[in-house]
């Protein structure tokens, strides 16, 4: 009776290798007939025909290897497909300005500033340069010890304290107000001391200190919470003090984190532009003094280029003016600084990471 029975087995039938590839191939010819009905562009074809393959493959797999290997499917090419869709618009954008902006790119436009260019004139950022790095700093100076030190406190001191559940939440409040929200407090500041008619950098300093401070905050709190609370406890037991337990252990197990989040936060606010329209203005001199005159940085530089882009030259295309070449080499240049930080963040965080 029992030889008489099918052999029972576990195992569903798989789809075949090759299924993908007949899938993506009828996906792109449904699409491609859909196109030239509608008269759509190619990139609507590749939006199609996407849709169409991450759909059509899973009802083929329910249909065939059942309702769990369609659904693990299905997940797979949505998160693939969310991947190539966040990387297709970075992808763009990077080919774009390198486009753009790679034939503006020389010794001269480095090395020069825009003093007394007028109309098709060349120039460059050299001034625009000097006053992102001097704001920047000034930023860091001003919000790394802030922020550090209240990590410190929250961690090591605060934890569970209505005082720090206060801190928490307004960290939180500054982390989502809006950049412009920053540049009017420290006008405000810079209005109150020296008359309404101040500008310098020390505002853009202040203002992106305001928008690093949060991500600081975070960032440090976040790596002192890592720390393993035996490295504290064996400090204690043996007598040492607490500040110096916070100085001599805890920082230098989590110095790494804390560098990298330094670094991430300068990124995020030196591509600022509208706290630095309303506070350090525009400059198109060298001026490297925080406390006297208008500073220029990238961003307001690439600003005001578009905004006043110059006499076109004579022969040239009408929608070619010389002030649109420079926002554009200004933009990769800042590109590339961003990616620097970032490939920096990145080493000192292998560097310091702990090794065990």
């Amino acid at each position: 009776m029992t030889a008489l029975l099918a052999p029972s087995t576990l195992a569903r039938p798989r789809l075949p290798r090759w299924a993908p590839v007949v899938v993506a191939v009828a996906a792109l010819a449904v699409a491609g007939l859909i196109s030239l009905l509608f008269g759509w562009s190619w990139i609507a074809l590749l939006v199609v025909a996407g849709l169409l393959y991450v759909f059509a493959l899973p009802l083929w797999s329910r249909v065939l290897e059942g309702p769990r290997a369609a659904t693990d499917r299905l997940m797979t090419h949505l998160v693939w497909g969310s991947f190539v869709v966040v990387c297709v618009p970075l992808l763009w954008l990077l080919i774009l300005v390198v486009q753009k902006g790679a034939p503006v790119i020389n010794g001269h436009f480095l090395t020069t500033s825009m003093r007394g260019v007028i109309g098709s004139m060349p120039g460059g950022i050299l001034h625009a340069l000097q006053g992102t790095i001097v704001v920047t700093l000034a930023a860091s100076i001003i919000a790394v010890p802030i922020g550090l030190m209240t990590a410190i406190y929250l961690i090591e001191y605060g934890r569970g304290g209505r005082l720090a559940r206060v801190i928490t939440f307004l960290v939180d409040v500054m982390t989502g107000i809006p950049s412009i929200v920053a540049g009017l407090f420290a006008l405000a500041l810079l209005v109150m001391f020296f008359g309404p008619a101040f500008r310098a950098g020390i505002g853009g300093a202040i203002a992106l200190a305001l928008l690093m401070i949060p991500t600081v905050v975070r960032s440090a709190e976040e790596m002192l919470r890592l720390v393993p609370s035996d490295l504290r406890e064996a400090s204690y037991a043996l007598g040492v003090p607490k500040w110096r337990t916070i100085v001599k252990v805890v920082l230098p197990t989590a110095i790494g984190g804390i560098v990298t989040g330094i670094v991430l936060a300068i990124s995020r606010v030196i591509g600022e532009t509208a706290p630095l329209l309303v506070t350090a203005g525009y400059n198109d001199s060298m001026n490297g003094n925080l406390f006297s005159g208008r500073m220029t940085t990238l961003p307001v530089y690439i600003f005001n280029q578009y905004k006043t882009p110059g006499a076109t030259p004579l022969g040239a295309h009408a929608a070619d003016p010389p002030g649109y070449a420079r926002a554009w080499g200004a933009a990769l240049v800042l590109i590339v600084i961003v990616m620097i930080l970032n490939i920096i963040a990145r080493i000192i965080g292998k560097i310091f990471a702990p090794r065990y």
